[in-house]
């Protein structure tokens, strides 16, 4: 695959090195976060760090003449801590720096001196609990073989130990490389480190601390990967993303061997060991030289999908899937330079390479690597991976991968999933070729998995394509319905009934489950007219009325179950609640005579039905014949309305009034009757039926008892009566005696029944009016002796009534003493009164010399002439006329109508006025007559000015104005009355002009 045509997947970019300092080549490299580290040949450690634009030179010689190289230089993922192993001519050392001790120039470093004369080959860092200020645990590896743990806090300035962890001994080999991971597991850490020696690859897991991990491994094998050949300079690295490592990669003598790292994988290998390596591969280094010589790198790092091999001075990059040599990159050394590069780093915090020979720096930055790699995963037809790494926004990687899975299907004859891919492809296939392809081979059951397949696409991207989604979806539909046609036509069977045989019936039922699920789905775009036309072309009568249910034509549905007589599935629609109600009056005739019970039921438990429209219904059902113990549904319904409902409708009370008419036993007619419905409103009837109807039905029925109850609910009670003496004579006093508030009807009708029992009793003339008499005490005492005795014979003796005469004789005395009684008690008050009246008019009252009128505050007693006198009112000697009342309160005569008259009624006040012009006018007259007279005789007897004033003095003087209900009623007015509007305005403080001077006031 040639990568060039997408542009390069990694770029090299030279970094110029001041050699000229005098601190030596380049010995190692280490980066991380933008940091880099440089060990030269005479013991410095240049770090620039590339975040910040800063580069600081440290001496770790310690002062010493000579080269003291810098063996291996280790810097931790956030670029913070920093390992340093140093070869000294008397030993090897091993130094720890800190990027802010590097910064203060004060301390630079501390000396591990436990692991004084070992040489430090290979550092793993704990990447998920490191941090700026503590390595935590850091594990390294040396040169004999041994693996060390160590820590530093950086506000220590020193470790906080040093020990050892593990030792080669079966075959002691230099530590080459070391990497860790970790893993929480509940409240415990679970360790995962790999080791590399030329030759091996160990691995080692477990829970607890490193130590307890390790020493473990003394009493169990060790779990390693030997490989054949031997490499001097083999690495380990893993590919870190997200602070995870992804996958490994280890430079054997063999090839690079690698796999994916899944440590969350349960799976024990055969050392008892947790595996959590997978997907192992070998890159065979064979391939990586044009010729097929094995050709091993001296150097290597790893990215998401690439090896970058250091082979001479250049590097390969190869894709780690296809194990295809993809780019070459090539280096522009600095003119001193006189060897090769000599290394490779990674800064995996970053995502760059470093490439770096004795005295040049080369960064490699990467270029969207992953961009082509669902073509490698396309050609080694691993499809889920391709899919998995093609870019969104290139359909027609997509769509290549789905079209080249779809031919080798094709190919492979495995039409279904082919027609499942090729609904996939958007681009690079019409529609029409594919749908073509398959007609071609006649596997219309391909065709229509791929039309289906077509619709769930099309509606998720292309959603206002609306003609072409129903337009499939239909042809889709037609090859649902030829299909089951199909498997009906297969035998015998299925041509005449309408079924299929025992071995297609689990084909036949699958695919018939499929179409309506299939309907389901589409109902929205599928064309409603020609879908129903398609269904009944084919005769599927059961998917046409799933198919109108589904488009909510519940007419439809409903009819079918008519028609098949299923009325619990017809009831069912319709209780639905998006089912228009007028369906149910609709087929309410037909239900109610399919099964009766089933549909009162229904209507019972549907509160939304208007009763009065179901009455058509109900009535055909009543006109056919029911048997006698056969509970009458409508008349259930109808009561479940009335007493229940509470419905109101006349005509539903009629019904069942009808109803209740025609049955032999009168007990219910007669509770409905008696039950009034309407009892407690504030208006309205207490029953809702037509009585007048109700009369004519139970007349017609002969329900005489009912009859009856109507006449008397009616207020004919002469009718009443008459016709209950024709059925029961105790029912017709009953009937007598309900009327309570007109005693001569009352009479009348007991007089009706008196007469019927008379003549209607046929025994011996003495037992007769023996039963007469009991009947008379029974009226308790509204009928008398001589009331009934018309309806006896002439002849009869009266001897026979000798008693009761004498009773009522009796009674009339009792009447005629009690008469005198009350005349008596009546002349007696008659008397009582006039004397009351004579002492009334010479009653007095005594009133104190100061005292004041309750109206104008001036005396009572004053002289006439200061007091104007009211109209109708002469003076008494020289005093104005005035009232007294016994509680004391006095008015002038003129006050006290003035007071009266500002708030009493305005007819009341007109009533008052009027009397007083009555009176002054015959006042005047008398007057005049009293002075052209000669006579002085007096009147005794009652003049007309005597009444008038006489009904003044009630209107006005009737109680007092203080003490009476006139002044409660003056509660209600307000403090201010309307007239008096314009007095409160002149109380009124004005704001001054500001024109206006004020002059100044001296006293």
């Amino acid at each position: 695959m040639d990568a060039a045509a997408g542009g390069h997947l990694f770029a090299v970019e030279p970094f110029q090195w001041d050699a000229s300092k005098g601190h030596g080549v380049i010995t190692s490299m280490a980066a991380g976060n933008d940091v880099t580290l440089l060990g030269t040949s005479k013991g410095w450690i240049i770090r620039n760090d590339f975040g910040v634009g800063d580069s600081v030179d440290l001496d770790f010689s310690g002062g010493r003449a000579g080269d003291h190289p810098v063996h291996r230089v280790f810097v931790d993922p956030g670029g913070s801590h920093c390992l340093a192993a140093i070869l000294h001519p008397g030993g090897a050392e091993t130094y720890y720096t800190h990027a802010k001790w590097a910064r203060s120039r004060v301390l630079t470093r501390i000396v591990l001196s436990r692991l004084k004369g070992l040489v430090v080959n290979a550092v793993a860092w704990n990447r998920q609990q490191i941090t700026e200020a503590s390595t935590k645990e850091v594990i390294l590896g040396t040169e004999n073989g041994q693996i060390y743990e160590m820590a530093v806090d950086e506000a220590d300035k020193k470790e906080k130990y040093v020990k050892l962890l593990f030792e080669l001994t079966e075959l002691p080999e230099a530590i080459m490389g070391l990497q860790m991971e970790t893993a929480i597991v509940g409240n415990a850490t679970r360790y995962y480190v790999m080791a590399v020696t030329p030759t091996r690859l160990y691995s080692f897991t477990g829970i607890g601390s490193l130590e307890s991990v390790f020493a473990s491994y003394s009493d169990r094998a060790v779990h390693f990967m030997e490989l054949p050949g031997e490499i001097p300079n083999s690495e380990l690295h893993f590919f870190i993303k997200q602070r995870r490592a992804k996958h490994f990669a280890w430079l054997s003598g063999a090839g690079i061997y690698h796999g994916d790292l899944n440590f969350g994988a349960q799976h024990s290998s055969t050392s008892g060991d947790e595996n959590f390596v997978e997907n192992k591969g070998l890159l065979d280094y064979s391939k990586l030289g044009e010729s097929g010589d094995a050709i091993k790198p001296k150097s290597f790092a790893v990215s998401e999908f690439h090896f970058l091999l250091l082979i001479g001075n250049e590097v390969k990059v190869v894709n780690r899937i296809s194990q295809q040599i993809v780019e070459e990159l090539e280096f522009d050394h600095a003119p001193e330079s006189s060897k090769a590069i000599i290394g490779l780093c990674s800064d995996a915090t970053a995502g760059l390479f470093y490439a770096y020979d004795e005295n040049s720096i080369f960064q490699v930055s990467v270029n969207d690597e992953g961009r082509d790699m669902w073509q490698v995963y396309l050609d080694m037809k691993e499809y889920a991976a391709a899919l998995a790494h093609c870019d969104e926004d290139k359909p027609f990687q997509k769509d290549k991968v789905y079209l080249v899975q779809a031919e080798a299907a094709f190919s492979a004859k495995d039409f279904e999933r082919a027609a499942s891919l090729y609904a996939k492809i958007n681009y690079m296939v019409s529609f029409e070729e594919i749908s073509l392809k398959f007609i071609a081979i006649g596997e219309q059951d391909a065709l229509r998995t791929f039309l289906t397949r077509k619709l769930d696409s099309l509606y998720s991207t292309k959603k206002e394509d609306k003609c072409q989604i129903t337009m499939i979806s239909t042809w889709a539909t037609e090859l649902y319905l030829d299909k089951i046609n199909r498997l009906l036509l297969e035998d015998d069977t299925g041509m005449v009934a309408n079924v299929v045989s025992e071995a297609n019936r689990s084909e036949y039922q699958s695919i018939v489950k499929e179409f309506r699920a299939f309907l389901s789905d589409w109902k929205d775009v599928l064309d409603e007219a020609t879908t129903m036309r398609l269904l009944e072309s084919y005769g599927r009568v059961d998917e046409l009325v799933y198919f109108a249910g589904l488009k909510e034509q519940y007419e439809i549905v409903v009819h079918h179950y008519i028609q098949q007589g299923e009325t619990k599935k017809a009831l069912e629609v319709l209780q639905r609640p998006n089912v228009p109600i007028d369906l149910q009056y609709k087929f309410a005739p037909d239900l109610i005579m399919l099964d009766a019970y089933e549909t009162v039921e229904s209507w019972m438990a549907t509160s939304k039905l208007n009763p009065r429209k179901l009455i058509p219904a109900m009535m055909r059902y009543t006109s056919e014949p029911h048997a006698k113990n056969e509970t009458h549904e409508v008349i259930k319904y109808l009561e479940f309305c009335v007493r229940h409902l509470h419905n109101e409708d006349p005509g539903v009370h009629n019904l069942l009034l009808s109803l209740y008419a025609k049955q032999e036993d009168e007990s219910s007619l007669l509770r409905f009757l008696q039950c009034k419905f309407g009892k407690g409103r504030t208006s309205g009837p207490e029953f809702f039926y037509d009585p007048k109807y109700a009369l004519r039905l139970c007349l017609k029925e002969k329900r005489m008892r009912a009859c009856v109850h109507i006449y008397s609910m009616m207020s004919m009670h002469e009718e009443a009566v008459a016709l209950a003496l024709q059925v029961d004579p105790e029912l017709a006093m009953a009937e007598a005696d309900k009327v309570e508030d007109d005693e001569d009807l009352r009479k009348k009708l007991w007089l009706m029944v008196a007469k019927h029992v008379i003549e209607q009793e046929k025994g011996v003339k003495r037992e007769n009016i023996r039963k007469a008499i009991a009947f008379l005490k029974e009226t308790d005492g509204l009928l008398k002796i001589e009331d009934i005795l018309p309806f006896f014979p002439d002849f009869a003796l009266i001897d026979d009534f000798k008693e009761a005469i004498c009773t009522s004789l009796e009674d009339y005395n009792r009447q005629i003493e009690q008469l005198k009684q009350e005349m008596n008690d009546a002349t007696h008050g008659a008397d009582n009164i006039r004397n009351d009246i004579s002492a009334l008019a010479q009653r007095f009252a005594v009133i104190d010399r100061d005292a004041e009128c309750g109206g104008c505050k001036r005396r009572i007693l004053t002289s006439g002439a200061t007091q104007r006198l009211a109209r109708g009112y002469t003076s008494v000697g020289p005093m104005a006329p005035f009232y007294v009342f016994p509680c004391g309160h006095t008015f002038h005569a003129r006050c006290l109508i003035a007071h009266v008259t500002q708030y009493t009624s305005q007819t009341q006040v007109e009533y008052i006025l009027d009397l007083q012009k009555q009176l002054s006018l015959l006042g005047d007259k008398a007057t005049k007559e009293s002075n052209g007279s000669a006579n002085g005789e007096s009147i005794t007897s009652t003049t007309p000015i005597d009444k008038l004033r006489s009904q003044l003095d009630d209107a006005i003087a009737s109680e007092c104005p203080f003490c009476g209900d006139l002044m409660i009623r003056e509660i209600s007015l307000p403090f201010i009355l309307p007239e008096e509007a314009d007095q409160m305005a002149s109380w009124e403080i004005k704001p001054q002009v500001a024109t206006q001077k004020i002059l100044p006031m001296t006293i």
